[in-house]
């Protein structure tokens, strides 16, 4: 969970920046939500779940 959170929120953060960069308007912003929000419900969502999970134990393992 506390993986999820930190993504969602980094995510935010990028997104809010883009926003106000004018790279990213707001339409296509509440589509990319949008289109998060309705692939988060169909059977995708666990194998991506798992996908950004062994993403997040690779990063996590890399030693400096």
């Amino acid at each position: 969970m506390a993986i999820s959170l930190s993504v969602v929120l980094l995510l935010a953060i990028v997104l809010v920046v883009l926003m106000r960069g004018g790279s990213l308007k707001a339409g296509p912003a509440i589509v990319a939500m949008l289109f998060g929000f309705f692939l988060a419900s169909t059977g995708m969502a666990p194998s991506i779940q798992r996908f950004l999970n062994s993403i997040a134990e690779t990063v996590n393992g890399i030693k400096f």
